[in-house]
């Protein structure tokens, strides 16, 4: 016991004692702090959640390095998760209780499904995240989980499924036969593109900076890729494919403009992260000579996850999974976020440890 509450563990991030200039050169593990803190207590709309494993994404990462807007600290990080439901704030959520469920990482998305509103909050900040044994979510964020999963199956897909389905369905309208361009396959959400677009009937390609991870998405299904780090990887793409339907981004960049290049007359570009930075010398004249169209996508609306698992189990998709680390080795699991080599989510246990 930890004064009048139970107590559990959690993953804490308190705030640095370095300048914010170094934050990006040091371990993300040399920042984190595993703690005995009081348990949450669900209000009236929430119920109480032991989670059984939470997943890993880039913004985790960002947010030890300094590199998300308006941090709060002391912070338990964590935006996927899986767990059973131990407790209720109110009994007519009653029947919740023994049901396995995850995390919709999307909070106040507000009332219009184009974009989200000035409320908007992703699960892990400013809010507590899934790195801990337990946590407390509003029922509406909270859905049965797949069947099909396993508990760290099911800790893996939430956010970068959400992500991909709003930027490959809602966003680019993937349809059956259409040729898909996913570039940096690797990541969760990259391959969690994919995967859907898979589902769907596309044929798909990718772009990545290994040669392994060339091989491991053709493995896959993949009907050919390049790596990026090669002079002329748009050509390469454009000869195998005769050019995309629609391209799914995430890095931004010098190499947008390429993307413009090899996108067919009338094709889609969604985009849902900028890791290269911004595009300079925007070549306005291929996208409206081509009549392209470009659109944004972050994360997705409640209807969006609701169609996102009905997809998902619909098609039995499996997420792809890197490696799974135990809670204690949770610092370890950051530091492998934090050098880009995997292929697919890092999962860390919680329970059981």
């Amino acid at each position: 016991m930890k004064g009048r509450f139970l107590s559990m563990k959690a993953l804490v991030l308190h705030k640095p004692s370095v300048p914010k200039e170094i934050l990006p050169t040091l371990k993300p593990s040399s920042l984190l702090t595993m703690e005995e803190i009081d348990r949450p207590v669900p209000k009236s709309n929430e119920m109480l959640i032991r989670v059984h494993a939470a997943a890993l994404n880039r913004r985790d990462v960002w947010i030890c390095a300094g590199k998300y807007s308006k941090i709060q600290y002391p912070a338990i990080l964590g935006s996927d998760g899986s767990g059973i439901v131990e407790g209720v704030g109110s009994s007519d959520l009653s029947h919740w209780i023994g049901k396995e469920v995850v995390f919709n990482p999307s909070m106040n998305w507000g009332d219009n499904p184009k974009a989200q509103g000035k409320e908007y909050q992703i699960l892990g900040m400013p809010t507590q995240g899934t790195l801990a044994e337990y946590i407390t979510l509003p029922a509406h964020n909270i859905a049965l989980t797949p069947s099909h999963l396993t508990n760290e199956q099911a800790a893996a897909f939430p956010l970068a499924f959400l992500t991909a389905y709003r930027a490959v369905v809602t966003q680019a309208q993937v349809s059956d036969g259409d040729t898909v361009l996913i570039t940096g396959i690797g990541g969760g959400v990259a391959l969690a593109c994919f995967q859907i677009a898979k589902a769907i009937g596309a044929n798909v390609y990718v772009t990545t900076g290994s040669d392994d991870k060339l091989m491991k998405a053709a493995e896959l299904g993949a009907k050919g890729g390049a790596n990026y780090h090669t002079s002329d990887w748009g050509s390469i793409l454009q000869f195998a494919s005769g050019g995309f339907d629609a391209i799914i981004d995430s890095a931004g960049g010098s190499d947008f403009n390429i993307l413009l290049g090899i996108a067919k007359a009338g094709g889609t570009i969604a985009s849902y992260g900028a890791t290269m930075g911004t595009v300079p010398e925007f070549n306005l004249h291929r996208l409206f000579w081509k009549q392209l169209r470009i659109i944004g996508a972050t994360m997705g609306t409640d209807k969006d996850f609701a169609k996102m698992l009905e997809f998902v189990s619909h098609h039995k998709i499996i997420p792809v999974i890197d490696s799974v680390f135990s809670f204690e080795e949770a610092g370890a699991a950051f530091d492998k976020m934090n050098e880009s080599g995997q292929f697919g989510k890092i999962v860390v246990k919680i329970e059981g440890n």
